[in-house]
């Protein structure tokens, strides 16, 4: 139930050449992404990802630093395409969810790891 939750969160990759069983083809105006924010590609496996829209202020807290420390980590900085982040969206969301919370001023307010509630 949960893993078809996050599916809804999903969107068909800009340029891609499929599209998955019971997904519509999306309207380019909605591919657009707004102004003072960022596409991120969200997902565990390289070909199984959720493009997500996060603002750009979000790059700058610490919990965002350290998923993309980890996508770096596991992808390199020669990886092709936008942005990937090797995790849940459901932790992904809980990331966005945290860093809400603190206005996403980049105060972390002494939290120490985005992977601290799944250890």
């Amino acid at each position: 139930m949960l893993k078809h939750g996050a599916k809804g969160l999903c969107s068909v990759k800009p340029n891609s050449d499929y599209i998955r069983v019971g997904q519509e083809l999306v309207d380019p105006k909605q591919v657009a992404v707004p102004k003072g924010h960022l596409a991120v590609y969200v997902g565990e496996k390289k070909d199984d990802t959720c493009r997500i829209v996060v603002p750009v202020m979000f790059f700058n807290h610490p919990l965002f630093a350290e998923l993309l420390r980890e996508a770096e980590m596991v992808y390199g900085y020669n990886h092709s395409g936008g942005i990937q982040i090797p995790c849940r969206v459901s932790e992904f969301e809980n990331v966005k969810s945290r860093i809400a919370a603190t206005g996403g001023d980049g105060n972390c307010r002494g939290e120490l790891s985005w992977r601290q509630n799944y250890y």
